[in-house]
Formats: C-alpha cells, structure tokens, sequence
C-alpha cells in the first residue's frame, strides 16, 4: 500500500484558487467584465441608490460624488424606462511619464455607468424632476404611487321581507 502524505498548505491553496475562481465568476456575473479585461475600465463604476416613496411620489437617489453632472449625466424616459447615464473621470490620470505623481491604491471606481428603472404605464417624461446638490442626484417621479382611496360608508338598503317558508323549511331540514 502506498502512503499519501497530506500537505495542509497544498490543500489551503487549492481552496484559495477555487474561491478566487468562483470570485471572479460572480464580479464577471455582476458587473459585465469580461476575462482578460482590466476591471476598472470594464467595469466601470455602479452609482450607490436608494429609492424612497413620498406621498404619491417616488424618488430616486444616486450616489455622484466627483461627477461633472451638467456635462457628463444624461437622463431619459423611454419605453416605460428611466435610465440614467454618464461618466465619472479619473482624476488621477497621469499627464506623462515626466508626472512623478503615483497612484498607490485605487479603490474609487470611475467609467461609465447606467442605471434603469422600470416606470408604471403612463408616467412620461413630464413626471420626472431632477436636482443635484453635494454629490447627490436627486430624481423625483411624480404620481407613481396611487392614493389610497377615503373609506367611505355603504348604505345598507331595505330589499323587502325574508320569506317565512324558506326560513321555515331550513330550520325543519
């Protein structure tokens, strides 16, 4: 019988690689980059949301800091969608090799980004608002949500007498 000797640090590096593996898997699943490709620039960056309801408003907030917005976002209303894209610069691009600034880490995203949201039927692009104030773009979406009705009081009719046999001929059965 052979002997097998079991090297720990083997087995741990083989778990690594497969959970790198299955990593890469679900950023490419997410974010669309494709293998081979440098992820900052295939990626590009995923503005942060939260979608809030106000009355019979919705509104949208994307998350924009670092974003020329009058020159670099543009917002559309088409076919039931709202989609928002544009661009985030990369401020640290070095000018030329004679540039002694170096980028040390990077983990602010830049690129292009699109964002699309599902409207009801019959909200136009005359229902959309749009504001930007301190990296936050703020889109309101007027008369989304439909107002509950005001109960109201259903008057109970008098429709004649209950017939007494058939009161009568349930009760003997």
């Amino acid at each position: 019988m052979a002997m097998t000797i079991w090297d720990p640090f083997s087995a741990l590096a083989r778990v690594d690689t497969d959970f790198d593996r299955t990593f890469d898997q679900l950023v490419r699943r997410t974010f669309g980059t494709r293998p081979g490709a440098v992820a900052s620039a295939a990626t590009g960056f995923v503005p942060a949301v939260d979608i809030i309801r106000d009355g019979a408003d919705v509104v949208i907030r994307l998350e924009l800091p670092g974003v020329d917005v009058e020159n670099d976002v543009d917002i559309e209303v088409s076919d039931g969608r709202l989609t928002v894209t544009g661009r985030r610069s990369d401020q640290h691009v070095m000018r030329s090799e004679a540039d002694e600034r170096q980028v040390l880490v990077r983990e602010q995203r830049h690129g292009a980004f699109r964002r699309d949201f599902a409207l009801p039927e019959g909200v136009d692009a005359d229902a959309v608002e749009a504001g930007y104030d301190r990296g936050i773009l703020e889109l309101r979406v007027h008369g989304v949500v439909p107002q509950p009705r005001k109960p109201r009081k259903v008057e109970i009719r008098s429709t004649g007498t209950v017939e007494s046999k058939a009161v009568g001929s349930a009760q003997e059965g």
